[in-house]
């Protein structure tokens, strides 16, 4: 089994699976609007249309999915984190300070018991990340 995490966005998914793209070094598998669904299946409203039905990155061996979600539906995420982990403190800074831009640190990057570097980042399209290097 694998668990995947599913982002819902209130519009922005194309803009936000770019940006991740870039910051996680993955592949975008499929990024399908909702004007490419089938006859009957895309939504009535034109201006929903041109936005994401479903957004795949590939970032090594994990899927990270999502969609933009229509404003009836759309719900901000809350109680739950993306987590990621690193072995390289580097490249751990480098996506924290990506993920941070635009966006609102919960928790500094820093030595944790635990951890060389631990923080708390909701990055600039509202996703709470988790920042973890061993």
């Amino acid at each position: 089994m694998q668990v995947h995490a599913f982002l819902s966005f209130p519009g922005t998914c194309e803009e936000a699976f770019t940006h991740y793209k870039t910051v996680l070094k993955g592949e975008i598998t499929m990024m399908m609007k909702h004007e490419e669904a089938p006859e009957g299946e895309a939504p009535e409203a034109v201006d929903w249309r041109g936005k994401i039905m479903y957004a795949g990155l590939k970032v090594d061996d994990t899927m990270l999915m999502g969609a933009d979600s229509q404003p009836d539906h759309y719900q901000a995420p809350a109680g739950m984190n993306v987590s990621l982990a690193f072995k390289r403190p580097a490249r751990a800074e480098s996506v924290f300070n990506a993920l941070a831009e635009g966006g609102n640190i919960t928790m500094p990057l820093q030595k944790t018991f635990w951890a060389q570097k631990f923080g708390m980042v909701t990055d600039k399209f509202g996703i709470p990340w988790m920042i973890n290097c061993e």
